[in-house]
């Protein structure tokens, strides 16, 4: 194994790639980073059964959006291709039969019915059927059948699979970055099935033996695959290869309550689970994702950093750059990290408020053609009404909520808001009709200026003519500064909307 850093993310493409996943390859592409290594990213489709048709498609493009494209993978820098394990099958019978001719594995022909029998029996009993050091020698298996006869089994077609062979008696003392030191009892470790007679290697022969061909140095993976780490080890063990280092990610857990975050805890609370949409073939159902629901890929990147991580300050706003940087596997937390659905808005905010200008009207435009609204307000003047009301968004698509008087005169007044006309408000209305007439520069800050003078002179207390006038105007006593609404929608338009709210109350 080289000295390089090379770590890898290998989803199995059963469907769409869950938020859990996605932290899991970015906290892999910032620990490659940060050390100068290299991130590739390798499709684990062993498991035909459980393919689903464009799922691998789905991951590529859900890195790709995130940023954090793959450095090698299938199409992409082959260095140790292929990236996909169902093109690499050639390559997992020589090391399973090196397994059986070292004594560290051995033949299995036990049927499914068999093996149900045993798991009854023992279920009869009270205990839990564990196919390991205690019932090897008294199942179906080459330990006890000789040679000739297990090689006359395999010839006829009868089916096998092929179990690693769990040493006995040992005390597994394991290094994990993250966890320190995990010990594991091999007289509790069940043999697992390595190779099935379709010619197809189960997850973890092809794991271990793709890891060590295609020199991963760190293997970087959920607490989900931490009981499996004691067999990887006893795997790398028995070929007498290094093993690469551990580091087992806490959990995402739900919002609220206990238990690991789901498509359901989505689905319930309405909040995205997926990078991207995905639309089930089977089903029909389409799952929501962060791309389409307004989240700017930056925003995902730094609140899924966030979870499970600090840099050991309260900085939480980090550029993709920045995380490249500070990321250090020792400050990943042990424990799970609570999914936040109104924190993860609040930094997408964050972000929506860096981005220039001209470039939100831009979007917005579309969102405003899409009402069908009447609109003459030119590009200019779409991008001043932008940069009044983003501050109050979390995403464009709220846009057109918070701005919908700019375009649409109101034509009710909130009820509660209308408590502010007074009967004397009707004359100040139509008096500040008359000072608004005069007026030649429409600009926000002279219009407040000749309003605040008037009101002033004549003492006229501010409360009076402001939220009458912000009522008139736009129907609520919410929005950006009064006198920069007035501009935009500019002087006949002002004082059409107050003649209105004075007929109208």
């Amino acid at each position: 194994m080289s000295n390089q850093v090379r770590v890898r993310f290998a989803p199995s493409p059963t469907g769409p790639l869950h938020i859990g996943g996605v932290r899991t390859a970015l906290f892999n592409y910032l620990f490659a980073k940060k050390n100068n290594g290299v991130f590739f990213l390798r499709i684990e489709d062993t498991d035909q059964n459980r393919f689903v048709p464009g799922a691998e498609e789905y991951i590529m493009e859900a890195l790709e959006w995130l940023g954090i494209a793959p450095d090698e993978t299938i199409g992409k820098n082959e260095k140790f291709g292929p990236y996909k394990q169902s093109e690499r099958k050639h390559l997992y019978k020589k090391y399973a039969d090196e397994l059986i001719n070292s004594g560290n594995a051995y033949f299995a022909f036990d049927t499914p019915e068999a093996l149900d029998l045993h798991r009854k029996q023992h279920e009869d009993q009270g205990k839990t059927f564990i196919y390991n050091w205690h019932n090897r020698e008294k199942l179906d298996t080459s330990l006890v059948i000789s040679n000739e006869e297990t090689a006359k089994r395999i010839a006829s077609g009868e089916d096998f699979v092929i179990r690693f062979k769990t040493p006995v008696d040992e005390t597994l003392h394991l290094q994990d970055i993250i966890r320190g030191e995990v010990k594991f009892e091999t007289n509790l470790l069940d043999d697992k099935v390595l190779f099935k007679s379709d010619g197809m290697p189960t997850y973890h022969l092809a794991n271990v033996v793709d890891d060590h061909l295609m020199e991963t140095s760190h293997v970087i993976r959920g607490e989900e695959w931490l009981p499996s780490m004691p067999l990887h080890v006893l795997l790398y063990r028995a070929f007498g290869w290094e093993a690469p280092e551990f580091a087992h990610l806490p959990l995402i857990m739900k919002p609220v309550g206990n238990g690991k975050l789901s498509k359901r805890d989505g689905d319930k609370m309405g909040f995205p689970v997926f990078p991207l949409n995905w639309a089930d073939s089977i089903s029909g159902e389409t799952s929501s994702g962060y791309r389409e629901k307004g989240f700017y890929p930056e925003a995902v990147v730094n609140f899924l950093a966030l979870l499970g991580w600090n840099d050991g300050t309260e900085k939480e706003i980090f550029s993709l750059e920045e995380l490249e940087k500070a990321f250090d596997l020792n400050r990943v937390h042990k424990a799970g990290a609570k999914f936040d659905p109104e924190k993860n808005k609040w930094f997408n905010h964050q972000y929506l408020v860096k981005q220039n200008d001209a470039d939100l009207a831009t979007a917005f435009v579309k969102i405003v053609d899409e009402k069908k609204v009447e609109c003459d307000f030119s590009f200019v003047e779409m991008t001043k009404i932008v940069s009044l009301i983003k501050d109050r968004a979390n995403f464009v698509s709220e846009f057109w909520e918070l701005s919908d008087y700019f375009f649409v005169a109101p034509t009710s007044y909130d009820e509660k808001a209308s408590k502010n006309w007074k009967p004397e408000t009707r004359a100040l209305m139509q008096e500040l009709i008359s000072v608004l007439g005069e007026l030649t520069d429409f600009t926000s800050l002279n219009i407040e200026t000749i309003v605040k003078d008037w009101m002033t002179k004549n003492e006229i207390g501010m409360g009076k003519v402001m939220q009458p006038f912000r009522l008139s105007l736009v129907g609520a006593l919410k929005g950006p500064h009064l006198f920069d609404i007035v501009e935009v929608i500019g002087k006949d338009e002002t004082i059409n909307r107050i003649e209105k709210a004075i007929e109208s109350f």
